[in-house]
């Protein structure tokens, strides 16, 4: 997958993830103009969100989309800062057992994803959803493992 298509993919999941009629309320923007930015026809292929579009976005959804991969094409890894949390994770503890869970729910959609030979775009976004949240528990668990070091 190319770079382009990679964030193209980012962008159309941060704008689900606000909900298109909030993400235009947001940005100002038309149904349209947001779908361009992350259309994969050859007509927009130059076409990207900028990056004043993405911050108020981002802003409103649970997860950075478009950050997130900015980052994995340059092979950083991000960390939240905890006071911007939602809701706070009690400890290592409750993080073990959050990611045994999302693991086990990503196993889940995996299985049932597998069970006739292909993954289906549809069953991949789910399995992407499970990869997100299991990723979250993650960050959560390593700012919990960094508090209790310093």
């Amino acid at each position: 997958m190319s770079a382009a298509s990679y964030l193209k993919k980012h962008t159309e999941a941060l704008v689900k993830d606000v909900g298109i009629e909030a993400a235009c309320a947001l940005t100002g923007k038309s149904k349209a103009t947001l779908g361009r930015y992350y259309s994969d026809s050859d007509e927009h292929d130059d076409r990207f969100m900028p990056i004043d579009v993405v911050a108020a976005l981002e802003s409103a959804a649970r997860f950075p989309h478009v950050t997130s991969a900015l980052a994995d094409l340059k092979g950083v890894t991000l960390s939240y800062d905890a006071e911007r949390h939602n809701s706070q994770s009690k400890g290592v503890n409750q993080d073990v057992v959050a990611l045994a869970q999302r693991f086990a729910m990503l196993m889940s959609e995996y299985n049932q994803a597998i069970a006739d030979g292909k993954i289906s775009v549809n069953e991949a976004k789910r399995m992407l959803r499970e990869t997100l949240a299991l990723q979250q528990v993650l960050l959560d668990m390593k700012l919990n493992l960094e508090d209790e070091v310093s």
